[in-house]
Parts: C-alpha cells; structure tokens; sequence
C-alpha cells in the first residue's frame, strides 16, 4: 500500500466546475447532506475548502457556519487547511467534501480537524473510489492530468481506519453512483437502482459520518469501600487486684 503522505505538489480544485463530472456529484453529495443536514447541532459548523462551501447546508440547524479555502469566492476566511486559525475544540461540525484526495498529507490534515473539533462533533467527508469505474478511468493517459484523477484515490476503509485511530466511530456510510454520469441521465439512474445492492462496494463515491469520541485518560475509580480489618478494642482490663494495690495505705 502506498503511503499517503507524498512531496509533490497537487492542484486543489475549487470548485465543482473544475472536476469532470462535478455538477453531478455535487448534485449527489447535496442530496445526501440535505439528509443529514438536520441531524447536526452545535453552534459552529467548519465548511473545508472550496468544494465544501459550494454545497447547501441551510436545512442545518448549526447558524454559524465558516468557510475555510484560498480560492473559493464563496470563502469566508483564508487559511491553510493544515494551519487552521482556530483554538482547541471550536465546531461541532466539519464538512470535508473530497478534500482528502488532493491533500498532500491525509493524516495530519485528519489531525488539524480533529484539534478544532468538540467532543462528540460530527465529520461529514466525501471522496472517490478507486475501486470504481472512475477509478480506472484514471489509468488512460489522457484524463491524468483531470481532476479527480490528479489527486490520490483511498478506499473507503482505508478511511475509517484513519478515523478509528483518531478515536472516531463511524456512524454512516454509503458507496454510491456505480454507472458515471452520462448524457442519458435517465438510463445511468435506472443503472443505479439495478445495481446499487450487489455492487454498492464499487461505487465511485463515499460518503462518511462520523462522531468523534473521547475516551477519558483518568481511570475512575469504585466507589465501595474495602472492609476495615478487626483490631482490638483499647479497653481498661486492670483487675481488681491492682486497683487494690493502687490504693494508698491508710493512715497509723
């Protein structure tokens, strides 16, 4: 397996227009989020790049919602995604929408998320799968140079194995859009609905919900007692005898 971290320098996309195909799984991820969406509270909600901040998410119920990129038009902050401005446990939600294929280092991107992410937060993350017909797409020469396929594919399990070392439980996932998209829209959905149960596990994309959870580093102890151990009693045993000879003799 190739490690995921990697020295070269990989074109972020910042927008669905940029990727083949993007309208289209925009499209999918949005009715997916719209799902979710409503199942998500807090006070502050982290969109993570461009991609991220061009899906909908007014159906959520978190209203402070930031969107961190360096191109996005529809960013609300500039900042590096692994040098996020943010103090220790900021949001209660995250939304990483295939950005962990074109970041150059997956895990401490993971790392920086889960700094700024309260205890039992929600990660909302997405991506391709190169177990996939889109995933073989990128072995023709011509489409290497395309997005998604300059980025770097992970299987889904690989992700939840990242995410169990962070102390995360996946609560959702789904492996969808097994037929790409095509000009006949209508035959690739009735494709979907046909396929979707016996291959669900090559489908192009991934969606994962997951739920940070903190284990506490304090062992808490029982709060019986142990039984005290018998120990005798401090008790005056002087015979009679002593006290007699206690006793001051009398006057002649």
């Amino acid at each position: 397996m190739k490690p995921a971290r990697t020295v070269t320098h990989i074109e972020v996309p910042y927008t669905w227009s940029n990727v083949i195909n993007g309208e289209w799984v925009a499209e999918l991820l949005q009715a997916r989020l719209d799902e979710w969406c409503p199942k998500l509270f807090g006070y502050h909600m982290l969109k993570l790049g461009g991609l991220s901040a061009e899906l909908t998410s007014s159906h959520c119920n978190i209203q402070h919602q930031i969107s961190v990129d360096r191109l996005s038009p529809k960013r609300t902050i500039v900042a590096d995604a692994l040098e996020l401005p943010f103090i220790e446990k900021s949001f209660d939600a995250c939304l990483l929408m295939h950005q962990l294929d074109y970041a150059v280092d997956p895990h401490g991107l993971l790392r920086e998320i889960d700094r700024v992410m309260v205890d039992d937060g929600y990660l909302v993350l997405s991506g391709n799968n190169p177990l996939s017909l889109l995933g073989l797409r990128g072995l023709l020469p011509w489409n290497r140079h395309q997005a998604p396929w300059t980025g770097k594919m992970y299987l889904p399990f690989r992700i939840n194995d990242w995410l169990r070392l962070l102390n995360y439980e996946v609560v959702y996932q789904e492996t969808f859009a097994i037929v790409p998209a095509t000009r006949h829209l209508a035959c690739a959905a009735w494709f979907e609905h046909v396929l979707s149960e016996p291959l669900s596990a090559v489908g192009s994309l991934y969606f994962i919900v997951a739920r940070k959870r903190t284990c506490p580093l304090k062992l808490i102890k029982p709060t019986w007692k142990l039984r005290r151990q018998l120990a005798p009693l401090r008790i005056n045993c002087r015979t009679q005898v002593e006290k007699t000879c206690t006793k001051t003799p009398p006057r002649s």
